[in-house]
């Protein structure tokens, strides 16, 4: 990995070092942000100034505020709702291509039913149903992107459970827990890595678009695809503050591209040195 490192292109570096500012500001933002997260102002809609760096949204808050905190609310429950996403649907994918079967019959039309509905009309409809709390955003979320989870690893499970050290493991006695964790699962993880920064990516976009659309995350938490909505007038005024959390959104997925690129292509020439 460390020669890896060192051969990395300009663009992965550049990805690893936005994802790492993204990181630093998320975590220290009550350190990094000059004001509160709720804070408001007399002024709403402020221009541009030494006092409001960015300058204030439609209830006078200061924008780099919101900029930072929604750095921290929008890439934590994204983070989180994909980590949840990939332990169901790993989970479950790899115990379908273990067992085969029934088991893999019925989890496999399952996904298959839920992957035929518009991803995010079905969020919609199901956030309308149960409120758009962030247990309720990050449980909805993470079932929806959990079958895109499943088909990959059921697809790479697949390949790996017919292997001989797999077969020799069976035959030693060793229980499936066993197997699946000290045999297939390292085995799989390249391809399930690099996916989890391209789940992350739709993850976090689909949580701005339903903050955008006004389920997703609630005021008064700070939110990059509410911020856009909230102060999309003032586009019509040549102020292009709106841009801002819409440019942040931007600049993290194409990060996180780069970063995932650069991992697919030194895994597979590891792969094939070996």
């Amino acid at each position: 990995m460390r020669i890896a490192l060192k051969k990395a292109p300009l663009s992965a570096w550049f990805g690893m070092g936005v994802i790492l500012c993204y990181v630093v500001v998320a975590l220290f933002a009550p350190l990094i942000a000059p004001y509160r997260e709720t804070q408001v102002f007399s002024e709403a809609f402020a221009p541009w100034s030494h006092e409001f760096t960015f300058g204030t949204d439609q209830l006078g808050r200061d924008m780099l505020t919101r900029l930072i905190y929604g750095a921290r609310n929008t890439i934590g429950i994204a983070f989180i709702t994909t980590i949840l996403s990939f332990a169901s649907g790993v989970t479950l994918g790899l115990l379908a291509a273990m067992y085969g079967g029934w088991l893999d019959q019925l989890l496999s039309r399952a996904v298959d039913v839920l992957m035929s509905i518009p991803s995010l009309i079905f969020a919609l409809m199901l956030l309308s149903i149960f409120g758009s709390s962030i247990a309720s955003l990050i449980l909805i979320i993470a079932l929806l992107d959990s079958t895109r989870v499943f088909r990959l690893a059921r697809a790479v499970g697949l390949n790996v459970v017919v292997m001989e050290y797999v077969e020799v493991a069976q035959l030693r006695g060793e229980g499936p827990a066993w197997i699946l964790r000290k045999e297939i699962l390292p085995n799989v993880l390249p391809p399930l890595i690099a996916e989890f920064g391209l789940r992350f990516c739709f993850v976090f976009l689909t949580i701005a678009a339903l903050s955008f659309l006004g389920v997703g995350i609630q005021p008064p938490s700070a939110d990059w695809g509410s911020m856009v909505r909230e102060n999309a007038t003032l586009i019509t005024y040549g102020d292009v503050t709106p841009l801002l959390p819409a440019g942040a959104i931007a600049l993290l997925t194409v990060a996180v591209n780069f970063v995932v690129d650069w991992f697919l292509h030194s895994t597979s020439g590891l792969r094939d040195e070996n």
